[in-house]
């Protein structure tokens, strides 16, 4: 997923389909907020991710969700 993404993916969610695998990961991102602000710093957002894989778990397509919601 690094070669995707281009930065560390956590994998938090996966689940088998019919057709591969659906799944979640978590990346931390550099601030967009703090960076149109054009602020220097270290500032990362997490972000989730909704992926779908292939059997051989190749990346197929991604998505970033809107909201991240805590799970309790």
């Amino acid at each position: 997923m690094k070669k995707s993404f281009g930065k560390d993916a956590k994998v938090i969610k996966a689940a088998k389909s019919s057709d591969g695998w659906l799944g979640e990961a978590e990346i931390y991102e550099e601030s967009s907020f703090i960076k149109s602000l054009g602020l220097f710093t270290k500032v990362q957002d997490r972000n989730i991710y909704e992926i779908k894989l292939t059997d051989t778990l190749e990346v197929v397509s991604y998505a970033r969700k809107e909201e991240v919601t805590k799970e309790e």
